[in-house]
């Protein structure tokens, strides 16, 4: 096995890794019928070893992610997918909408060991994980992944700058983990503070877009600096790597123990190679078997792969939302919480949250119409915080003046 390959699996040739796994696909389907009541509705007319291969698996309906806050609601608490008791988990993560996650017992349950070593991570580095650990589930699906790998961590998880930057003085880990932005916000504050940091070597950052400008400063910072894409639901779905020569790759290379498709709106089905479509994903866990799961998550197969010791295919990366769904600072801002600020302060007529990125930083800008004068933005801002778990500021703006085109969330950030 080559040394900068996480196991001989990346190497495989592509048509042996397919036929693995839609060799797995009866067993999964099978048993998601018996266990899940979910499934068993869905693929009612689904019979035994029917999915064996691609065509047959975009014959099934999406599951869309965007559903199942209501799905859950209706049938607690994981609206009929999860396949084993709560008593057989390790955790239940609360995603914003809220969401419920169940997380199992396995090892490296979120698979981001293989991310990891991608980055540059190896046996022994010491991580400092600033994902956060409150809830949601990125801080300790990292902290699994390292422990696979064998890499002591130390769980930041997100705020606390000043100790955070302190805490890396004095323990000098070789890696950081998290959102790209609250990187920056470490190294700038080291640097104003005239504290060293500089033992930081290499990231893997997620959660959020990493522009090409903050990559380059990261590098001339010290850092190299790799990405990731997940979900809280299924865990790494695709990451960066490096060419043997130390030259970043293009695309993201796929996840071995997943399925994803890319497809287009309507019924779902698989658009041509290089086509942008939404990411579905397929996986083969057995807690909790998401199948044709519709992330939301907009992407495009890479059509021809680069000359890779990582065979599988890949992926242009996160290229935006199919519906109005964004993601702030690594967490997820629905909807359906905009409408629901609205409708705690019956004084809003209309309101539209606005998201940019200033100097690398994401911030939110509630904009409201009011029936009323003298609304107090402060009272808006701490309700908008309490369902997103994010600080933003709230605008009043003339009656008349938020367009009326049914967005309640516009994302103005550039993806690069």
């Amino acid at each position: 096995m080559a040394s900068d390959l996480f196991d001989h699996r990346e190497a495989r040739d592509p048509a042996q890794r397919e036929a693995a796994l839609m060799s797995l696909l009866p067993a999964v389907i099978d048993a998601a019928k018996e266990h899940c009541p979910a499934y068993r509705r869905l693929f009612a007319e689904v019979q035994r070893g029917d999915i064996v291969d691609r065509a047959a698996l975009a014959r099934l309906p999406l599951t869309r992610k965007s559903e199942l806050i209501e799905l859950q609601r209706r049938n607690p608490p994981f609206g009929g997918f999860a396949a084993v008791p709560m008593s057989a988990l390790r955790r239940v993560f609360v995603s914003p909408g809220p969401i419920y996650e169940p997380e199992g017992r396995r090892p490296d349950y979120g698979r981001f060991a293989r991310a990891l070593f991608a980055a540059g991570f190896r046996t022994g580095d010491l991580v400092h994980n600033s994902f956060s650990y409150h809830l949601t589930p990125a801080g300790a699906m990292v902290e699994s992944g390292a422990e696979a790998l064998g890499c002591p961590v130390i769980p930041a998880g997100t705020g606390n700058t000043e100790q955070q930057v302190q805490a890396i003085a004095d323990l000098k880990p070789v890696g950081y983990v998290g959102t790209p932005s609250f990187l920056k916000i470490l190294l700038d504050r080291a640097a104003h503070e005239g504290i060293d940091i500089s033992s930081l070597k290499k990231a893997l950052v997620g959660a959020e877009a990493l522009p090409s400008a903050l990559r380059h400063e990261f590098r001339d910072r010290g850092l190299v600096v790799l990405q990731c894409y997940g979900t809280a639901d299924i865990g790494v779905i695709a990451f960066e790597s490096m060419s043997p020569d130390g030259e970043l790759e293009p695309g993201m290379v796929l996840d071995e123990d997943i399925i994803v498709e890319i497809v287009g709106s309507g019924a779902g089905e698989p658009v041509p190679s290089g086509a942008i479509g939404e990411v579905v994903v397929t996986t083969l866990t057995p807690e909790y078997p998401l199948i044709r799961f519709a992330t939301g998550d907009l992407s495009a197969l890479m059509p021809e792969a680069p000359k890779s010791t990582r065979t599988n295919h890949r992926i242009r990366g996160w290229l935006g939302r199919a519906d109005q769904t964004t993601k702030v600072r690594g967490l997820f801002v629905h909807p359906e919480q905009v409408a629901e600020v609205a409708r705690r302060h019956p004084a809003i007529s209309r309101s539209r949250l606005v998201v940019e990125r200033t100097n690398g930083v994401d911030a939110m800008t509630l904009l409201v119409e009011t029936r009323e004068p003298n609304q107090d933005p402060a009272a808006i801002a701490e309700t908008m915080q309490g369902l997103t778990r994010l600080r933003g500021t709230v605008t009043p703006v003339p009656a008349g003046s938020l367009p009326d085109d049914g967005k309640l969330i516009e994302d103005r950030r550039p993806l690069d």
